[in-house]
C-alpha cells in the first residue's frame, strides 16, 4: 500500500496596498521560490486587493498541495496583524479546508536572521562599493 503524497506550498502573505506597484517585491519573492527552489507558492494580501488569503490557499490546493504554510511578509511580528489577525485567519482557513494542513510560520519574515543580514548588506552596499566601509562602521557605532 502506498502512502498519499503530501505536497507542500507556501502563501506569502503581506499587508498589501491599493497601488499594484507595491506588490512587485512580494511577487518577485514568489517567482524566486517557484523557479529557484521548486516550491509551490502563491501571494496574498490583507484587504488591499486580490489575491486574498482564501484565493491563495485555493490556488495551492488546486495544484495538489495538502500542507500549506503561511509566511507573514512583515518586518516585525509586533503589530496586530501578525499577533492577532493572522492566527485567526489560519484558524478560519483550516475550518474552511479541513482536508488541508494549514499553519502559520511563527514570527515575521523580516525577523529571520537571513533576512536581517540581507537587508543590512543591501543598506551598506553604497559604502562597500565605494570603499567607504570606514564611514559605515562609524555610523553603526
Amino acid at each position: 500500500m502506498t502512502r498519499p503524497r503530501h505536497l507542500g506550498g507556501i502563501v506569502l502573505l503581506a499587508h498589501g496596498s491599493p497601488d499594484p506597484a507595491w506588490r512587485r517585491p512580494v511577487e518577485a519573492v514568489c517567482r524566486t521560490l517557484r523557479r529557484e527552489h521548486g516550491v509551490q507558492a502563491a501571494t496574498a494580501y490583507l484587504g488591499h486587493g486580490p489575491p486574498t488569503p482564501e484565493d491563495a490557499v485555493e490556488r495551492l490546493a488546486a495544484a495538489g498541495c495538502t500542507d500549506i504554510e503561511i509566511v507573514a511578509c512583515f518586518l516585525s511580528s509586533g503589530g496586530g496583524h501578525v499577533r492577532r489577525d493572522l492566527p485567526a485567519l489560519v484558524e478560519r482557513l483550516s475550518r474552511t479546508h479541513p482536508k488541508l494542513s494549514i499553519r502559520l510560520r511563527p514570527g515575521a519574515l523580516g525577523e529571520d536572521p537571513d533576512v536581517v543580514a540581507a537587508m543590512a548588506r543591501a543598506a551598506a552596499r553604497p559604502f562597500a562599493e565605494d570603499g567607504q566601509n570606514e564611514r559605515a562602521t562609524i555610523a553603526r557605532n
